[in-house]
């Protein structure tokens, strides 16, 4: 007896529908993450209580030497915000932020790209470069690089002196805020490349091979297949890339204060970080500092909220 003939899309339609996957109920995953909720929390709570305390309170030298703490609510806010000085530190502090990320961005998504068309032992070595650039301490870096630029013997007066004749053999980088805030946004540039690198090169290595050469059969040239493809698959991870570099740039600090000891101008150079020692550490003005702080603080999550909304949006698509 012939089996009976079934037409394909019948079966289909009568297909019980797939069971939907379910979330995982176990409190294992809230009771890893307990511990280190817990180490943030006091490493970081206390500080951070205590920083928004003396914002409403006049807190200086003699509150240092164990004088009552006065409550003033708002007016170390108002005082701070009505300082054309403060105005012109953070005018500084976005531009040097944002020119200084746009620059790394640019130049890590560079080195991910050549590194996806390197073969593997060029590819390892330049990860390694890379990887060695990053782990160099800070002042150590600054040491090197000031002597680069050192005003009498630095290489790169000698260099720009041959390149451009005009060019004085004892130019004073550190003399004034221009040529300081470039040392200061080349070394923070340097410093920040290899891990732009790793994060961007995660991310291409993670587009099919296939789609880019379907593009490639339809006509579609390199920098077309780069800017319609590759950089809207990859967007979300540098929209993480620039989200971080942003928020690390706006809160530099070590590059610019030993920039600043070196000899460069304080007031000509201070970005947020640096205000905020200054007035703190350097006048006694706790309080003020704490205030400009929380505005710092402020103004962070205002720059991570799209990330923030974003990572819900993408919790909620992937549980529906």
């Amino acid at each position: 007896m012939a089996a009976p003939v079934t037409d394909p899309a019948t079966e289909k339609r009568s297909a019980p529908p797939e069971p939907r996957r379910e979330r995982s109920t176990s409190p294992l995953p809230y009771l890893l993450l307990l511990g280190a909720a817990v180490a943030v929390l006091l490493a970081l709570g206390y500080p951070l209580v205590r920083q928004v305390v003396l914002a409403f309170q006049d807190y200086g030298l003699e509150q240092q030497f164990g004088a009552p703490a006065e409550f003033i609510g708002f007016e170390n806010f108002a005082t701070v915000l009505s300082d054309p000085y403060t105005w012109e530190v953070f005018a500084r502090s976005i531009v040097f932020c944002l020119v200084t990320a746009g620059v790394t961005i640019v130049i890590g998504v560079f080195f991910a790209v050549v590194m996806m068309r390197m073969s593997t032992w060029a590819r390892i070595f330049i990860q390694t470069i890379l990887l060695l650039v990053w782990s160099i301490p800070i002042v150590s870096s600054l040491t090197v690089w000031q002597l680069l630029f050192d005003t009498r013997f630095g290489v790169v007066n000698w260099t720009l002196e041959r390149i451009l004749p005009p060019w004085p053999d004892d130019y004073n980088w550190l003399g004034q805020a221009t040529g300081m805030l470039t040392i200061a946004s080349i070394i923070i540039i340097w410093m920040s490349v290899p891990l732009v690198a790793f994060m961007a090169y995660s991310g291409l290595s993670q587009v099919p091979e296939e789609v880019q050469e379907a593009a490639e059969l339809d006509g579609a040239g390199i920098w077309t297949r780069f800017f319609r493809i590759t950089v809207p698959m990859i967007a979300p991870v540098l929209f993480l890339i620039g989200l971080l570099q942003i928020i690390w740039d706006l809160r530099v600090f070590t590059q610019i204060k030993i920039l600043q000891d070196a000899g460069a101008p304080l007031d000509e150079t201070d970005v947020l970080g640096t205000y905020i020692f200054r007035l703190g550490i350097g006048q006694g003005e706790f309080g003020m500092a704490s205030a400009t702080a929380m505005i710092v603080l402020v103004l962070t999550v205002l720059v991570t909220l799209p990330y923030v909304h974003q990572l819900f949006k993408s919790d909620k698509e992937m549980s529906a």
